[in-house]
């Protein structure tokens, strides 16, 4: 009897062990909510890029086959270099989303640098979201080359996608401002002399006006004028100094002027002190350039520019994108521009 109550004892642990055992599995495979992975990397671009994964095209052509000239023939054979490429250089705007991470601009940077381009424009900005920014880059160069860098760029780890918005009808904007001289271009180098505030130096005669008049003096030595005509003729070579009125009344003048030019542009003035103004602009590059032409008679300071920012347009439904892009290549009158 004990032996079988020992065994009988012994065998329930067993039964128990196998039912919990067997129960486990059926606990894990419940479908239970996992919370999605956080995005705090520069790997999640990485996954991304591989899920994304597929066959790119070709690259453009770098050049159209032509016939080779025997010169061209000769130096192939002997120093076994190809002639170079024909294909033309041309802007391209490249918008590239990266990772919010240290270190990405140099290597971004770093890899166009390698490859020999010139950077002409480069903005870094931060997005609606927190782990992602947007670098907006202008260069110039042949199709074939940047498209070789562009995809050298979307294989970095933290880089998410590069866009080539060259040949796509975007919305391109840049940001001036500008210092600009209210004293008229004879007082702008003596305003770039006198410091940060731009006021302008005392009035006191140089080294070539100092030459000047020692020229008239021995001149007139030598013929024996009159000294009356002497200080006459002095006072005709150096330049009479303006009245506080007539300073004032110049001021305000260019002021007016430089006010009218920056509101016929979409500009306004943000600043303004005794001796000089600060207009700001936000346009199109032409524009912008356009716009520092006819503002450098007053004589500029100053003049920061950003780089170009470009998003692409939105296509409206029910419309015909080639209809539109013929009627923007064809004869626009120019009087119905706006200036720039």
């Amino acid at each position: 009897m004990a032996s079988l109550v020992l065994s009988g004892v012994r065998a329930i642990p067993r039964t128990f062990s196998v039912r919990y055992l067997s129960c486990t599995p059926a606990l894990k495979a419940d479908k239970i909510p996992q919370p999605p992975k956080d995005v705090d990397d520069s790997t999640s671009a990485l996954d991304y890029k591989r899920t994304q994964r597929t066959r790119p095209p070709p690259l453009p052509e770098m050049d159209l086959p032509r016939s080779r000239s025997a010169e061209e023939a000769v130096t192939n054979i002997l120093y076994n270099t190809p002639p170079p490429s024909l294909q033309p250089f041309k802007k391209h705007v490249l918008n590239c989303l990266v990772q919010n991470e240290p270190g990405v601009l140099s290597r971004v940077s770093g890899i166009l640098a390698g490859r020999g381009f010139n950077i002409d424009s480069l903005v870094v900005c931060s997005t609606e979201i927190r782990d992602l920014s947007r670098m907006c880059i202008v260069l110039k160069g042949q199709d074939g080359v940047v498209e070789q860098a562009r995809r050298q760029l979307e294989d970095l780890v933290p880089v998410w996608a590069v866009l080539d918005y060259t040949d796509t009808r975007t919305i391109t904007r840049e940001l001036l401002l500008a210092k600009v001289s209210i004293l008229g271009p004879e007082y702008l180098e003596a305003q770039l002399a006198g410091g940060p505030t731009h006021s302008p130096t005392s009035s006191k005669l140089t080294s070539e006006e100092k030459l000047e008049r020692e020229k008239i003096l021995a001149h007139n030595f030598e013929q024996g004028a009159h000294p009356k005509a002497v200080d006459a003729e002095l006072r005709e070579s150096i330049p009479a100094a303006l009245t506080p009125s007539q300073v004032l009344r110049l001021k305000h003048q260019h002021l007016h002027s430089i006010s009218t030019l920056a509101s016929q542009f979409g500009g306004k003035i943000v600043d303004v002190s005794e001796n000089s103004i600060i207009v700001e602009l936000t346009a199109k590059t032409n524009r912008v350039e356009a716009f520092l032409g006819l503002l450098r008679p007053f004589g500029i300071l100053e003049a920061a520019r950003t780089g170009v920012m470009a998003m692409p347009r939105t296509p409206i439904a029910g419309t015909n994108t080639e209809e539109a892009r013929i009627d923007d290549g064809g004869v626009v009158d120019a009087s119905l521009l706006p200036p720039g």
